[in-house]
């Protein structure tokens, strides 16, 4: 079990199917989720091209993280690193996000390189195999899933097969993210975004997720929260503030002498800012300030925490006019399908 309720990032990422039969690759494709993205390959070694190419990688979780040496009082060098978290949701001006390869869905049965060869060829070990095996090579696959070769295998003779295939995708794109997403754990159980460990109010950011038909998200730190975006890339922005985030919102808005109707707001628990000019924190230039006051409901999650949340659509500080969406990278695979280019 993950040690967090809430992923920090997620993101959809690309399927491959690897068969020699052409037939095969199109009967299979007619059963799979209508949202997977995925590349059809009937010749072994061109998936391997696309597996070990640059696209097949995981996000730089690298660029997250800076080290720099600093020297203490007895000129000791100590190393330290430096985590700009407002990286995570810059993740959605990439362009190429979703052509990550995740999983590879391979035959093992192929004339000029079978599925377990393909599979140990394969350079990035975050991507996920799924091995489709007939009867007889049923033994080999327990084998081959035993010493980690690959992640599962699925008999094409089960009459059940597409459905448990594609419950494998899902299942298999989601751990692919996770192995990234574990590198920022201990950076954000210390920070102020508790709520992602926070079973109860997982449950409540799910349920928003499927009302918005969220289809990927990334952590926010100005304001703490997470940014979501629909097939479409229409935005919303999810603010997740605590007791002590709302105290300090009103006294600095009462140090700054705002208006008696901006502090009651500020002190009502029904109410929260989103203040995106001033890095979140009232200032006098917000002589509007009611815009951008926005309606919040309480929670109480895991052992009586209590937040506020609120969401906003289309929040104006994230710059998301020209963002890549997914509906647009699946019509750039059916583009690509059409003209012969293995894809969607």
């Amino acid at each position: 079990m993950r040690p967090y309720a809430i992923p920090p990032f997620f993101f959809p990422t690309t399927a491959a199917f690897v068969d020699d039969s052409k037939s095969f690759l199109e009967s299979i494709a007619l059963g799979l989720n209508s949202r997977l993205a995925f590349r059809q390959f009937s010749s072994p070694f061109s998936a391997l091209i696309a597996l070990n190419g640059t696209t097949a990688m995981p996000p730089m979780v690298e660029d997250f993280f800076s080290l720099y040496r600093h020297r203490g009082e007895y000129n000791y060098a100590h190393h330290v690193v430096d985590v700009n978290l407002d990286k995570i949701h810059r993740e959605v001006h990439n362009e190429q996000r979703f052509e990550q390869i995740s999983v590879v869905v391979v035959d093992y049965d192929m004339p000029d390189m079978n599925g377990l060869d393909l599979c140990r060829n394969i350079k990035n070990p975050a991507v996920k195999k799924i091995l489709l095996t007939g009867k007889a090579d049923e033994q080999i696959a327990v084998q081959a899933f035993n010493e980690g070769i690959i992640d599962r295998f699925i008999r094409k003779q089960y009459p059940d097969a597409m459905s448990r295939l594609n419950s494998a995708i899902t299942e298999l794109q989601a751990s692919y993210l996770q192995q990234i997403e574990d590198t920022l754990l201990k950076v954000l159980r210390v920070g102020s975004h508790k709520f992602l460990f926070d079973p109860v109010f997982a449950q409540r950011f799910n349920e928003i997720r499927t009302e918005l038909k969220i289809v990927e998200h990334y952590l926010s730190c100005m304001p703490d929260g997470v940014l979501m975006l629909d097939m479409s890339g229409t935005a919303h922005l999810l603010i997740v503030q605590t007791e002590e985030i709302m105290r300090g919102h009103f006294e600095i808005a009462d140090e700054q002498a705002a208006p008696e109707g901006l502090l009651r707001h500020l002190s009502s628990r029904r109410s929260i800012p989103y203040f995106w000019k001033t890095s979140g924190n009232y200032s006098p230039e917000y002589d509007d300030w009611e815009s951008y006051i926005y309606p919040a409901s309480e929670f109480r999650g895991e052992d009586d925490s209590w937040y506020m949340y609120t969401v906003v659509k289309s929040p104006p500080a994230f710059n998301l006019k020209h963002v890549f969406s997914y509906s647009d990278y699946l019509d750039q695979l059916d583009s690509e399908s059409r003209q012969g280019i293995p894809g969607r």
